[in-house]
């Protein structure tokens, strides 16, 4: 009688292990509820690239019915503040790689993100209708936005127009940081720079003062399919900038693809896809389609330099 006592006792003490390994072991598994195609996750967006992210996202969820992607729209300062302390963002879009300060923050805790080249932007300068200077050297932007020169009769002395109004986008934003750092500025800016709320405001600011030098991401400039870009198009101009090269000849380059390919328009910069998900999520999925052959069109179509598909350049001689 005793020793079947014993094997009871062995049975239930071995079945008590099992059940709490299988528990133990339960708990630690993430669980995860989405995958490349389907789910519901959370991305950060620079609201310099509203306008293609938004198509992209639209196109991907209308194939991949079971996802749900929501998004924040936001300036660039903003986007990694969020990428780093929000845990639920699985990616961010962003005009800049990870600075020493990210990069260290990320390691601490054991977190490697993967980034993507989603695309080549290019930052425009907008214009007044009523400015007739739309041809700009790149010494005479480089001089603008340092500061020394600060009216538009030193660019050209017939002009109507007096003090030059710099105008961009916003405070943190990815184009005030980009001319920061393109043309080496430290603060404090110049006192004729000043930030409205978005790339649109940017617009719709320089259509209504003829001073102004706007400065936007050439996306919400260049769909010409786009009912409400062919509406900004039609109340502001878009500066043509020669080369960096100074012993070059004087040729003027707008922001189109052909010259983004070539190095000929001299503000360019990379769009990035950041991603912090250790694993192949919805967030994944969804960059993966953005760098492949449907999102890479879509990248063309708004007027942007596709990261991985080649652009046919076609010379016509007269």
């Amino acid at each position: 009688m005793k020793s079947w006592l014993k094997i009871e006792h062995l049975l239930a003490y071995f079945a008590c292990l099992v059940l709490l390994l299988s528990c133990s072991s339960d708990s630690k598994k993430p669980e995860y509820t989405d995958t490349p195609i389907s789910g519901d996750i959370l991305i950060v967006v620079d609201e310099s690239y509203q306008p293609l992210v938004q198509v992209e996202l639209d196109t991907f969820m209308k194939i991949y019915k079971y996802a749900n992607i929501r998004v924040k729209y936001l300036p660039e300062a903003e986007v990694f503040n969020e990428l780093m302390k929000n845990d639920s963002v699985r990616l961010a879009i962003v005009a800049r790689p990870l600075n020493k300060n990210e990069a260290a923050f990320f390691d601490g805790r054991k977190i490697v993100p993967r980034v993507n080249k989603l695309a080549v932007d290019a930052v425009a300068l907008v214009t007044n209708n009523q400015n007739p200077d739309t041809l700009l050297t790149y010494d005479q932007v480089e001089k603008i936005f340092s500061g020394k020169t600060r009216t538009w009769k030193e660019i050209n002395p017939k002009s109507g127009l007096d003090s030059i109004q710099v105008v961009f986008d916003n405070n943190g934003s990815s184009n005030s940081r980009y001319l920061k750092d393109k043309f080496q500025l430290s603060d404090p800016l110049p006192g004729n720079w000043s930030a409205t709320n978005s790339n649109k405001d940017v617009v719709d600011y320089v259509s209504q003062n003829p001073r102004a030098l706007g400065v936007v991401s050439v996306n919400w400039i260049s769909d010409k399919d786009d009912p409400e870009v062919n509406s900004f198009l039609s109340k502001i101009k878009v500066a043509e900038i020669s080369s960096a090269d100074s012993t070059a000849a004087h040729e003027y380059y707008k922001p189109y693809q052909a010259y983004i390919a070539l190095k000929q328009y001299p503000f360019t910069r990379d769009v990035l896809i950041v991603i912090r998900e250790g694993r192949n999520g919805l967030g994944t999925g969804f960059a993966s389609f953005a760098v492949g052959d449907q999102g890479q069109r879509l990248v063309r179509l708004m007027g942007m330099l596709p990261a991985t598909m080649p652009i046919r350049i076609i010379k016509v001689n007269s």
